[in-house]
Order: structure tokens, then C-alpha cells, then sequence
């Protein structure tokens, strides 16, 4: 059996924890999410992978013995974790969270619905 996308989303989503995240910048894959009006319950995590390596201008204002640091344990407000999930609904989504703070009044990073994905 395979998992191949369905459909492309990548569409902003509110997050649930039934106990708060330790690390509000690693929060870790969310026990349910809110999107267009419809809530889903996370029954299992089935992989998780994360990307912080340091893109564009980011990439060039930092040693080289610190960037192969921070892309292994990743640097403040850089980097995406993302996470292949099953709902209770029994239906396959990958979400992921832009570590990217929205501005300087509101420092948290943000939780996508990425895609949907069917077994086969």
C-alpha cells in the first residue's frame, strides 16, 4: 500500500493541544485542527520530518560551522516542521508549521493544511 497526494491545499489552519506545547516555537504535530469551518481530530501521527535550512539572504549571514548546526536543530523563526497525520475521519493530511514569525507584535509561527493524501 502507497500514499500518493489528492489535492494540493496549503491553506492556513488553527491548531488544537489538549495539553499546551513546552516549546511554543516546536510545538510538535497538534491533537486536531480547525479548517474551513470543520474540525478534525489527529488519531495518529504517521511520520514527521523538518526543514531548517536558512533560504535566500538568510542563508549567507552566518558561518558555515553554525548553518550545519541550526539545519539539524533549526534557529529562532527559521523552518518548517511537518507532519503526515490520519484523522479520526480516517482521512491522510500533511500539515506543517512556518516557524516564520507574522510580525513584530505577533512572534508565533504559523499552521498550514499542506495537502491531502489518499492510500492506494
Amino acid at each position: 500500500m502507497s500514499i500518493t497526494p489528492l489535492r494540493f491545499i496549503n491553506q492556513q489552519i488553527k491548531v488544537r493541544y489538549d495539553s499546551p506545547p513546552v516549546l511554543e516555537k516546536k510545538p510538535g504535530c497538534p491533537d486536531g485542527f480547525l479548517w474551513q469551518d470543520r474540525e478534525y481530530t489527529v488519531s495518529d501521527l504517521l511520520s514527521e520530518w523538518h526543514d531548517y535550512d536558512r533560504k535566500g539572504r538568510m542563508a549567507k549571514n552566518m558561518k558555515p560551522a553554525n548553518i550545519r548546526k541550526t539545519t539539524i536543530k533549526g534557529s529562532w523563526g527559521v523552518g518548517q516542521d511537518y507532519y503526515r497525520i490520519r484523522t479520526d475521519q480516517n482521512q491522510i493530511f500533511e500539515i506543517y508549521y512556518d516557524r516564520a514569525p507574522k510580525n513584530v507584535k505577533d512572534r508565533k509561527g504559523t499552521w498550514f493544511l499542506y495537502r491531502e493524501l489518499v492510500e492506494k
